[in-house]
């Protein structure tokens, strides 16, 4: 059934920046196929009529980076640096694999929180612990097929020891915490590029084009150069993205120099693998001869700032990487280091936080251009910048209408500064995706949401024990892995990413 959207605010987010004060947006099947003011409609029969009056219409939110299977973690574990965060995220020695039910929950937690949210589109870098089974995989992908938000979705799976991971940890851990790390289920690049292979026949351009699959090496730290490369040719075989977390972190600075004598950046390049498909995530620690480099590749960068503040990873150089031609995408990362997969409040976040990273005014980030890192970013960190991220014709119908009847904007001074300063989601009233309202009025319409969250709160109580016993494990391996991010401390890096008074520590 088509749907008109009549006499709305819009703003299209075009090339042009086109924005109506007054129009209409027609969608026939998932595709936008008309903008403007009064459009002829009469050819129509059993045309759906939304009213727009005192709404906004805009494209819909991207959360370009998620891990859904930590989406029941928000407010659970003790906020710590990322190396010794992830001993509690994610146990090294591995543990009983988690039903495909469970990943379901988690994966349609979020989209429920995202749709709600005004967000229609995700990019998940699924992680699978101990190994990626089939079922799992099936899990997250039929929540997202479910629930009906657009999903792009990696698996994100290391492949060596986790000594080897970090610096300095191997001469700190004693033999028996190395021994358990050995006996770690580890699979090789092949059987990870199969898993691969039969993940892109069963899923991509599944849901009516709506999921699509996504290639993920966690970070390259965490895999051999072998499958590094492999995965590489993969996505470029495939035309799929490449998730890589790159430089989040002070330690992994200290890990490029003193493992490799370069930076993190450099040795992905130096591989052939940093490319146009790629989707650097984080770069916080990078320096002007990475940014080079990215910017030469055609890469993508997500920035995750709330993740950043919350586990004190430091803050991006977000002007460095503008100038210099990087497109840069917003995601909340994962529950447990945003507490939520609200990407209003992330937004905000950027336009807050660069503010004390110089006192030149002149640089710090406008309203439209976080809004363009937020839609347009987003759209090109999956690819998909051809099909989302604007109202247009021929776009896929990924829309929000958002009621500006509300507190976040009366009075209604500048629309862009509000959308990104005042408003939370609360505004947002209607949900489409791919020409499905699929959020009305705060109402999902696509599952059964009070079901479902009473289904997860009695998953998470059956999944306290395993927890439990993840923080036991990861409480012994502390002192170690204390020790070795306090000796990283020690080694100059020749830069700051954190505001005083700690920017006096090399």
């Amino acid at each position: 059934m088509p749907i008109l959207i009549r006499n709305a605010r819009v703003l299209t987010f075009d090339d042009a920046r086109t924005e109506h004060a007054r129009a209409d947006v027609l969608v026939e099947g998932n595709v936008i196929s008309a903008v403007g003011p009064d459009l002829d409609v009469s050819h129509l029969t059993d045309l759906e009529i939304v009213d727009g009056a005192g709404k906004l219409v805009m494209p819909g939110l991207i959360n370009a980076h998620l891990h859904s299977p930590a989406n029941l973690l928000k407010g659970a574990l003790e906020d710590f640096p990322l190396e010794i965060f992830m001993l509690y995220e994610v146990p090294p020695m591995g543990d009983t694999p988690a039903s495909a039910r469970l990943y379901y929950l988690r994966a349609m937690l979020g989209a429920i929180e995202m749709l709600k949210l005004g967000i229609t589109s995700v990019h998940d870098d699924a992680f699978f612990n101990p190994a990626p089974l089939p079922e799992n995989i099936d899990g997250v992908m039929n929540a997202y097929r479910d629930s009906g938000i657009r999903a792009t979705v990696a698996i994100d799976q290391p492949n060596i020891l986790e000594y080897e991971k970090f610096p300095f940890l191997a001469d700190l851990l004693p033999e028996s915490e190395k021994e358990a790390m050995r006996r770690a289920p580890i699979q090789s690049g092949d059987e990870l590029l199969s898993i691969y292979g039969d993940f892109v026949d069963r899923w991509h351009r599944q849901a009516d084009g709506r999921l699509m699959c996504s290639t993920s090496c966690s970070a390259p730290q965490r895999v051999t150069p072998e499958y590094l490369q492999g995965l590489t040719e993969f996505s470029r075989t495939h035309d799929l993205p490449f998730n890589i977390h790159i430089l989040e972190t002070r330690l992994q600075r200290v890990l490029g120099d003193v493992r490799h004598g370069k930076s993190l950046i450099r040795y992905v390049h130096d591989l052939g693998c940093l490319d146009e498909r790629k989707f650097v995530i984080h770069a916080v620690w990078v320096d002007d001869a990475d940014i080079a480099l990215m910017a030469d590749s055609g890469c993508t960068v997500g920035h995750n700032p709330i993740s950043n503040l919350k586990i004190g990873s430091g803050v991006m150089r977000f002007r460095a990487l503008r100038d210099a031609g990087i497109p840069i995408a917003v995601g909340t990362d994962e529950a447990a280091v945003d507490d939520s997969a609200n990407i209003w409040q992330a937004a905000k976040t950027i336009g807050l936080i660069q503010k004390v990273t110089t006192p030149d005014w002149t640089l710090w980030p406008k309203a439209d251009e976080i809004l363009d890192c937020v839609l347009l970013g987003g759209a090109q960190s999956m690819r998909l910048s051809k099909s989302i991220g604007r109202i247009a014709p021929g776009y896929q119908a990924d829309l929000i209408l958002l009621d500006l009847d509300t507190i976040a904007f009366t009075p209604l001074n500048d629309l862009k500064r509000q959308l990104v300063y005042t408003e939370n989601g609360s505004s947002v009233v209607m949900t489409m995706v791919a020409g499905r309202i699929v959020m009305r009025d705060g109402k999902i319409l696509t599952v059964d949401e009070a079901a479902l969250k009473a289904e997860i709160r009695e998953a998470m109580r059956e999944h306290e024990s395993t927890f439990g016993r993840i923080q036991e494990h990861a409480a012994r391996l502390l002192p170690h892995y204390r020790a070795m991010y306090e000796k990283a401390l020690a080694h100059d890096v020749g830069m700051m990413r954190w505001v005083p008074p700690f920017a006096t520590r090399g």
